[in-house]
C-alpha cells in the first residue's frame, strides 16, 4: 500500500532513466512497460525482469498499474494522458506535457474530473540543486535580480527531415523539445525574486531560424517580468550553446552549468552553483549523489499516495505548466511555427485521437421559429481562438455535449473565426447538423449593399454556401429600414440565408419598422434578434452601438412578439463571479457596465438562490436567461473546457416563473 506501481508507455532512452529513478525511489516501483512492438530485439534485455505489455491501451486497462509515465513522442502526450485519466490512472508526462497551453489545459481538465494526479516531468525542478538556487535568490545573496540568461542547445550535426527533432508532423524543433527548460527556470527564479512560486512574463518576444520542415533549428526569446526582471532564453538542435544559467543581481551573479542535469548526466549530478561577487567565486554544492530521476519519481509517487493531483513547488504545478506553455506558444507564434500535425488537414480527430462523437449530451435541443432543424439551447461564441488546434478542442467538446449552434461574424478575428469554423465543419463533416450564425454590416460599413458582399466572403471562409441564421451586426438609422430588409430578403431568396434573420443591437422600434415593412411589401419577415440580455441589466454599452434587451419594456416586447433573442454576454461578463462586488472596482468594464444598486441586489439574490439549489450564482444567471417567456438562446463564450462544463451545470436548474420574478425584483408573489 505504500508503493505506487508504475507502468511506462514508450520504452525509449528517457524511459530507461525514469526506470532507474523508480528503482532508487522509496515509494515507486516499475510494474510493466507498454510497447507496440513487444518482440523488438533487445527490448527484454533493456528492461530485464520487467513485464512487457503489448499496446498502450492494454497497460491502461491493467489493474496492476496505478500510474503511468508517458514517454512517447510529443504528439502523443496529450492523447495518452487524457486516455489514462479516463482509465483512472495517475500520470507523469515527459516534457512538454502537450503541444500547447490549450492542449495542456484539456489534459488537466480530464484529470480534474477523474480525481487523478498528473504532472509534467521537468526532472530538474525536483532536484535539491533547484531548491538551493531558489533559496539563494530569496535570501538576497546577489541582491535584487535584474537579468536571467539561460540556454539549452546541442547540435544534431545535419538536418534530418524525418527525425523527431526536425519533423513538423512530430512537433520537432528546439523550442518544444528543450526551450521549456530555460523558460521554466526563468519563470521560477522571477517568481522567487518576488516571493511567489513562479512568475509569468508580462511580455514575450521570440524569434527563430527555421529549417525546411518549418521547425526551429536555433531560437531565442526575451521575457519581461513585472518589477523589471528580464530573461534572455535560447535553445537549439543545430548549435552547441554554452548551456549555462546566469542570474545577474545588483550585488553579483550566480552561474550554473547544465542545470537540468545538475551539472552532471542523466544518472547523477552533484549540483554545483558558482556565486560570483566582487571578482571572487564561491562554489556551493548540494553534493547530491542519488540517481537524478529518483527525485521526480519519488515526488510523483508521494503526491499520489497523499491524494494530491499536482506537484508542489518547485515541481511543476498545473498553473506553472500552463504558464510555461503559454510562453512557448507565444515564442512559436512569433517565429511563425505551426506544426503540420496541428493543422486542419492533419487534426481530423479529437484531442484524444478519436473520431468526433455524436451530437448528444447535457445540452438539450429546442425548436427555433423559422429554423428547420433542431437547435441547442445555447450557442457557442469562440472568437478568441487563433489556431485550428486550439479552437477544435472547444468546438469538439461543445458538439459532443449536444451543442450545435455556432456564433460567427465577419469582423471576428479579422475573419479568422469564420475560417476556423469552416475548417472544422468540413473536417468533421457536421455542416448539415450544425446551426451556423453569420453576422455582417458592422459599423462603419453598415449599409445594405455591404450585406451581400460580406456574406460572399464569409461563406468562402466558412466553406459552405449558406448560413442558418443571419444578423446585421449593427444598425444605421440614416438608412431606411426597408433597404436592409430588402437586402436580407434577397439573400433568403438566393438560398444563402436559410433560417431566421434580423438585427444584432437593434432597438425594438427599429425591429417593429422592419417587420411592418416586410408585411406591407411581402418580403421575408425578420424573426430574430441578437441583443444583450442577462439577469444584470447593461447600464452602458460595452462597445459602441450595443443595445440591451434587458429592460422591462424590451422584455415585454420580446414576449408579446415571441421574437427569438440570441443573448450575448448572457452571464454578465463576470458580474456573477467573485471578480465583481461593491468593493471590487479594479475592472473598469464591470464597474461602468453593470454596477448599480439594482444589479447588486439581483446578484445577491442569485447568490442566495444558488446556495439553496447547490449551484453558483453564474449558473443561476444562465438559468435565468434560459427561463424566459420568449424564445431565448444564450450565447456563451467559454475559453476552457472547465468553463464549458461549468456553464452546462445551468441545465440542472429549472427556474419557476416565481423564481424568475424574485430574481428580478425580490417579489415573492
Amino acid at each position: 500500500m505504500n508503493k505506487i506501481r508504475w507502468g511506462i508507455i514508450g520504452p525509449g532512452s528517457i524511459a530507461k532513466s525514469f526506470r532507474d529513478g523508480l528503482a532508487a525511489s522509496e515509494h515507486g516501483v516499475l510494474a510493466a512497460i507498454a510497447t507496440r512492438s513487444p518482440d523488438r530485439p533487445g527490448l527484454a534485455e533493456e528492461f530485464s525482469g520487467t513485464r512487457i505489455v503489448h499496446g498502450y491501451d492494454a497497460l491502461l486497462a491493467d489493474k496492476e498499474i496505478d500510474a503511468v509515465y508517458i514517454a512517447v513522442p510529443h504528439t502523443g502526450h496529450a492523447e495518452w494522458a487524457i486516455k489514462a485519466a479516463e482509465a483512472g490512472k495517475h500520470v507523469l508526462v515527459e516534457k512538454p506535457l502537450a503541444l500547447s497551453a490549450h492542449e495542456a489545459d484539456a489534459v488537466f481538465h480530464a484529470h480534474r474530473k477523474a480525481g487523478t494526479f498528473v504532472g509534467e516531468a521537468f526532472m530538474y525542478r525536483l532536484h535539491p540543486q533547484t531548491a538551493k538556487i531558489v533559496e539563494l535568490i530569496k535570501s538576497g545573496t546577489i541582491g535584487d535580480v535584474r537579468l536571467i540568461q539561460s540556454s539549452f542547445g546541442f547540435s544534431m550535426g545535419r538536418f534530418q527531415p524525418q527525425h523527431r527533432l526536425f519533423a513538423s508532423e512530430l512537433a520537432g524543433g528546439g523550442i518544444l523539445d528543450v526551450g521549456g527548460y530555460p523558460v521554466s527556470m526563468a519563470r521560477l527564479l522571477a517568481g522567487a525574486a518576488s516571493g511567489k512560486p513562479f512568475a509569468d512574463p508580462v511580455k514575450v518576444a521570440g524569434t527563430a531560424s527555421l529549417n525546411a520542415e518549418g521547425t526551429d533549428d536555433v531560437a531565442a526569446a526575451l521575457l519581461t517580468f513585472e518589477g523589471g526582471i528580464v530573461a534572455q532564453v535560447s535553445c537549439a538542435v543545430m548549435a552547441n550553446l554554452d548551456n549555462v544559467l546566469r542570474i545577474h543581481g545588483s550585488e553579483g551573479r550566480i552561474e550554473v552549468p547544465d542545470f537540468w542535469f545538475a551539472g552532471g548526466s542523466r544518472d547523477q549530478g552533484l549540483g554545483k552553483i558558482d556565486i560570483i561577487k566582487n571578482g571572487q567565486t564561491e562554489t556551493v554544492s548540494v553534493n547530491e549523489r542519488r540517481q537524478l530521476f529518483s527525485f521526480e519519481a519519488e515526488a510523483a509517487s508521494r503526491a499520489i499516495l497523499d491524494g494530491r493531483q499536482e506537484f508542489e513547488n518547485p515541481g511543476m504545478s498545473w498553473n506553472d505548466t500552463l504558464g510555461n506553455m503559454r510562453v512557448l506558444d507565444k515564442w512559436r507564434a512569433d517565429a511563425g511555427i505551426e506544426f503540420s500535425v496541428e493543422t486542419a488537414t492533419k487534426r481530423v480527430n479529437t484531442i484524444d485521437n478519436r473520431p468526433l462523437g455524436t451530437n448528444m449530451g447535457a445540452i438539450p435541443k429546442r425548436s427555433i421559429p423559422g429554423l428547420g432543424k433542431p437547435a441547442s439551447a445555447v450557442a457557442l461564441g469562440f472568437e478568441d481562438f487563433r489556431t485550428f488546434a486550439s479552437g477544435a478542442i472547444l468546438l469538439d467538446a461543445f458538439w459532443e455535449k449536444g451543442g450545435n449552434i455556432f456564433d460567427t461574424a465577419f469582423v471576428y478575428g479579422s475573419g479568422y473565426t469564420e475560417k476556423l469554423f469552416g475548417q472544422w465543419q468540413r473536417n468533421r463533416g457536421v455542416r448539415e447538423e450544425a446551426v451556423l450564425i453569420g453576422k455582417g454590416a458592422h459599423s462603419p460599413l453598415c449599409y445594405p449593399d455591404v450585406i451581400g458582399k460580406q456574406l460572399t466572403q464569409s461563406l468562402d471562409r466558412l466553406q459552405t454556401d449558406y448560413v442558418d441564421v443571419y444578423f446585421m451586426h449593427r444598425d444605421n438609422l440614416d438608412v431606411p429600414v426597408g433597404e436592409f430588409v430588402d437586402a436580407m430578403d434577397a439573400e433568403v431568396k438566393a438560398g444563402r440565408i436559410r433560417g431566421p434573420f434580423g438585427g444584432s443591437n437593434w432597438t425594438k422600434e427599429r425591429m417593429d419598422e422592419a417587420i411592418a415593412y416586410a408585411e406591407r411589401t411581402g418580403k421575408t419577415m425578420p424573426q430574430a434578434l441578437s441583443n444583450n440580455f442577462a439577469l444584470a441589466e447593461m447600464l452602458h454599452p460595452i462597445w459602441d452601438g450595443c443595445v440591451t434587451a434587458g429592460t422591462p419594456d424590451f422584455k415585454q416586447w420580446l414576449t408579446d412578439r415571441q421574437i427569438t433573442n440570441f443573448s450575448w454576454s448572457s452571464q454578465g461578463r463576470g458580474f456573477f463571479t467573485d471578480a465583481a462586488g461593491p468593493d471590487k472596482r479594479d475592472n473598469e468594464e464591470l464597474v461602468r457596465v453593470w454596477y448599480n444598486d439594482q444589479n447588486f441586489a439581483r446578484r445577491e439574490r442569485a447568490i442566495e438562490l444558488g446556495k439553496q439549489l447547490g449551484h453558483s450564482p453564474i449558473h443561476i444567471a444562465l438559468a435565468y436567461v434560459l427561463a424566459q417567456p420568449f424564445p431565448s438562446v444564450p450565447l456563451i463564450g467559454p475559453r476552457r473546457l472547465l468553463e464549458l462544463d461549468d456553464s452546462i451545470k445551468a441545465f440542472d436548474i429549472r427556474l419557476t416563473p416565481e423564481q424568475v420574478r424574485w430574481l428580478e425584483n425580490g417579489a415573492t408573489a
